[in-house]
């Protein structure tokens, strides 16, 4: 599977700051020191329907990752899945009467047309479950012959005790835990399961479903969690730098996935940071493709706006807090890319180094854009007060907000 072309981040003067960032397995701020090659993996989408804004938050704050350690003159090895068969895809081809596979061709390439236009970066491997399946079986049968994974009625689940390290992600309680299995994709309350939390490894075929030859597991396609494990291990190894997703990911799936990685190899972490983004809402409820209350962001650029004002609405939030889509706070963008397009298209301005390091500064302390916005609009509100003698300030300036903010001015 293709991901989307890269737009060029520009090289600014001087070296930005190493990455501190709130680990949710120790709930609190860590530094990131991971050497001249930077790993990180960002669970993808279910594609069976459109991006919608939480969405693109999530890969924000991601990319905002990326471009920190970009200015640290580092490489970044970036991974994502693309979930392209799972029970919500199936059930929404059935719905509408349409091929699950042309469906998750549709939208899977609908989101590479709107992280393009909101200039997220790509990532280096961009992986499909589908693609994935042969390396999946064997992980699998190596979990079976160890006693970390037992057969029930075909299908195939991890003992979450086979993990001693089981519960240090998300850090919930045994009864949070079981509620929220229930409520994304587990089945706790199924009979016959050595504990209610345990996961599925392997779905054993179902008529009328796509399958897949398992091997010794037979026909069928995995769980959700493993799909993700034999991924980011293929291709990053265990003790990467960071795992990422929306906070709804911590459990079950972030957990689920460490627990397979260290049962599978023995080693601990899977990963050395688990960063989760913050939920955006629309009329006081979460967006989610179950309440269909999403404003997506294609709709958006065929409405005419910008993609740069959505990105600014985006960064406007830090990464980690809940908030809410408003007119307003499009709006709100909107204005505030005018002023700034307006402040660096004359020829000279205030001197813009201070600037730079405050926008280095914001961002290598736990991904704060809105203080790094803040500070563009300090100088955008000098330049138009009183202008500056420097010639290449906004030059500097506009180079300075596309390389770590993504945005193009």
């Amino acid at each position: 599977m293709h991901a989307w072309p890269a737009s060029e981040v520009p090289v600014l003067p001087g070296k930005g700051r190493d990455l501190r960032i709130h680990d949710t397995a120790t709930d609190g701020l860590i530094t990131l020191d991971p050497g001249p090659v930077a790993r990180i993996y960002v669970c993808g989408i279910t594609p069976y329907d459109a991006t919608h804004m939480g969405h693109a938050a999530t890969y924000n704050a991601f990319d905002l990752v990326q471009r920190v350690w970009l200015d640290t003159k580092r490489q970044v090895h970036y991974v994502q899945n693309v979930t392209d068969v799972d029970d919500p895809l199936l059930e929404r081809a059935a719905r509408d009467d349409i091929d699950w596979v042309a469906l998750a061709e549709k939208e899977t390439a609908l989101f590479r047309e709107d992280m393009t236009a909101l200039r997220m970066l790509p990532p280096r491997h961009y992986i499909g479950a589908v693609e994935a399946i042969p390396g999946i079986v064997p992980l699998v049968e190596r979990l079976l012959a160890s006693g970390a994974a037992y057969e029930l009625e075909g299908d195939i689940y991890f003992s979450v005790e086979a993990d001693p390290d089981f519960g240090k992600v998300s850090r919930l309680d045994a009864a949070t835990m079981r509620l929220l299995s229930a409520e994304r994709g587990g089945d706790p309350d199924r009979t016959g399961k050595k504990n209610p939390l345990d996961p599925m490894l392997w779905m054993a075929a179902r008529e009328g479903e796509p399958s897949w030859d398992g091997g010794s597991l037979g026909r069928g396609r995995p769980g959700w969690h493993i799909e993700c494990v034999a991924i980011a291990l293929d291709h990053l190894g265990m003790g990467f730098d960071v795992q990422g997703g929306g906070s709804d990911l911590a459990f079950p799936h972030h957990e689920m996935g460490a627990s397979h990685a260290q049962a599978l190899t023995g080693e601990f972490p899977m990963a050395k940071a688990y960063v989760h983004a913050g939920m955006v809402a629309l009329h006081g409820e979460k967006m989610s493709k179950s309440k269909g209350n999403l404003v997506f962001v294609s709709r958006l650029r065929r409405d005419g706006v910008d993609p740069a004002a959505i990105r600014l609405a985006l960064l406007a939030h830090h990464y980690r807090a809940d908030w809410e889509w408003t007119d307003q706070v499009l709006q709100d963008a909107v204005d505030r890319l005018g002023r700034w397009r307006a402040a660096v298209s004359r020829p000279d301005g205030p001197s813009a180094e201070a600037l730079v390091e405050e926008i280095r500064e914001a961002l290598a302390h736990d991904l704060d854009a809105p203080t790094a916005l803040t500070a563009v609009d300090r100088w955008a509100a000098l330049q138009e007060e009183r202008g500056g003698t420097d010639e290449g300030a906004p030059g500097i300036v506009s180079r300075a907000v596309d390389a770590l903010l993504g945005v193009a001015l």
